[in-house]
């Protein structure tokens, strides 16, 4: 399907606009898997023609964000080339020389309407557009004599070049994803291609050479680039470089969790899950976003949940490697409607990664949760509470005031769970209902007795408690389990009792059962 006669070159080209959105990550993602399962690279460049719009700080972001994710670079910005500059704003020169060979052809005009002009223009003509129908009433080289184009160009006035439509013509754009996309010019603008202000092109020009010069043969990007194809199909036309026009692909959107549109940072903030993959922080408000890094999601489990928003790879498989979707990865298996973003399936593809990672693996994350709650310890004993909670349920309310359950996805998660491990309760709720079923009349006489047995252990370790104890309770018909977990967490939560007992050690273990004692009796 795909012409693969030349070596396959795909980019991504953000705008440092701003953060990257978790769209464009998938957009990066989706062109990686393709230029990797073809043998071919990934070109990183950076779109900054629109010099108003730039924010400091935004290009070293992005470029951190990939490293974090996983996501490598053959060349661009930051990663040398030979196809270089890679940043749009050091090209002026090379751009200038394309303005100049569309204007020369006659595929492009020179046009000096002042906004205000055009706003008037708005006002007379209902949904007006420069196009055939328009513009020979408007102030352009089509319309005004040489002479006086060339004398307001040399008096420095403003100006912009149009790329010259004509219309009553069937524009057939090829899609790998959407199939031949069909769109009458006539329903086209003349598009800005250059600005005389900044001595830039605009987002139209610049990408076609762009992607003529760098060899691009593959142009994957997202569903709201789509309307855009037709114009870059005449460029392409117009500068006689159809034999090297890239292959299109529409990616779908990524859509609302709830309701309908296209998924934004208002609806991350609403139900609390990030749209960044790190965290933001603006230098002009001062806002801070979250990010899924900051959040404690891991970039194999984040780059995972993105491939298949979108991308079905034809079984049941759910949980991949990169190489094994590099294997699977196919642009005709991609969706053409919209996919919803279902961030309760990321914090599940969290969960079962993190659930993989080696206990030692979560301790620097925990450590740094339980430094923040006051409580120094040792890995060791860390990575032994990790162990023993990991696979623990939690609930939680989600962002529509719902109580539900869910694993434990984030080592953050821990804390809640754990707290008894470093802290004893400072007291213990009688109206629990775990407390009032497993603390009656008589419960205090059975602690106490199962003390006098936990002081004549002498090996504390989890199976040398339970030889011990077990035969005590056989023995004397017992049963003061769950009344032992109230003294020792305060609810009826943790994990095997032997095993916090034998964390806790002997001395704390008959201080809480003693705290507790005096609490409820």
């Amino acid at each position: 399907m795909e012409n693969l006669n030349r070596k396959v070159r795909v980019r991504f080209a953000p705008s440092p606009t701003g953060p990257l959105h978790i769209g464009g990550v998938r957009t990066a993602l989706y062109n990686y898997l393709f230029a990797r399962q073809h043998g071919g690279e990934l070109i990183f460049r950076i779109e900054d023609t629109d010099s108003t719009r730039l924010v400091p700080g935004a290009e070293d972001y992005i470029i951190e964000s990939f490293k974090w994710l996983g996501i490598k670079f053959d060349e661009g910005v930051g990663f040398g080339g030979n196809h270089g500059p890679y940043r749009q704003s050091e090209r002026r020169d090379i751009y200038k020389k394309y303005v100049r060979q569309l204007l020369d052809a006659g595929r492009a005009y020179i046009a000096f309407d002042t906004p205000e002009e055009l706003d008037a223009k708005r006002s007379e003509v209902e949904n007006f557009q420069y196009d055939a129908s328009t513009r020979l009433g408007m102030r352009n080289s089509l319309t005004m004599p040489k002479e006086e184009v060339d004398r307001l160009m040399a008096e420095g006035k403003q100006y912009v070049v149009r790329f010259l439509i004509e219309p009553g013509r069937e524009i057939v754009v090829d899609d790998i994803i959407r199939g031949e996309v069909r769109v009458s010019s006539s329903i086209l603008d003349d598009k800005v291609l250059y600005k005389s202000a900044d001595q830039l092109p605009t987002y139209h020009l610049a990408n076609i050479v762009d992607d003529h010069l760098m060899e691009v043969t593959h142009v994957i990007r997202g569903e709201e680039w789509l309307p855009s194809a037709p114009l870059h199909v005449l460029l392409y036309e117009a500068f006689g470089w159809t034999d090297t026009m890239p292959r299109f692909a529409h990616l779908p959107l990524l859509l609302k969790p709830i309701g309908n549109g296209k998924l934004s940072k208002r609806d991350g903030d609403k139900l609390g899950f990030p749209v960044f993959p790190l965290e933001w922080h603006d230098p002009k408000s001062g806002t801070v976003s979250s990010g899924y890094r900051e959040k404690g999601y891991l970039p194999e489990a984040v780059v995972n949940f993105l491939a298949l928003l979108g991308w079905n790879p034809g079984n049941d498989q759910e949980l991949m490697t990169l190489d094994e979707m590099v294997g699977l990865f196919d642009l005709s298996k991609c969706s053409k409607n919209g996919a919803k973003f279902d961030y309760i399936k990321a914090a599940w593809f969290n969960h079962q990664y993190l659930i993989r990672q080696p206990d030692e693996k979560w301790v620097p994350a925990f450590d740094r949760i339980l430094r923040e709650n006051g409580i120094e310890t040792t890995p060791e004993k860390e990575a032994e509470v990790v162990r023993m909670m990991k696979l623990k349920v939690i609930e939680y309310t989600d962002g529509q005031g719902n109580k539900r359950k869910r694993n434990i996805s984030f080592a953050s998660d821990l804390w809640p769970l754990c707290k008894f491990f470093f802290v004893a309760p400072e007291a213990i709720d009688k109206e629990d209902k775990f407390v009032r079923k497993n603390w009656k009349e008589g419960t205090a006489e059975e602690i106490t007795s199962l003390m006098e047995v936990i002081e004549g252990i002498e090996d504390f370790s989890a199976e040398g408690q339970k030889s011990v104890v077990d035969a005590w309770a056989e023995q004397t018909g017992m049963r003061p389990w769950n009344a032992w977990r109230i003294c020792l967490v305060g609810a009826g939560q943790g994990p095997d009792m032997y095993e916090l007992s034998s964390f806790l050690g002997k001395e704390e273990t008959l201080r809480r059962m003693q705290r507790a004692k005096e609490i409820l009796s």
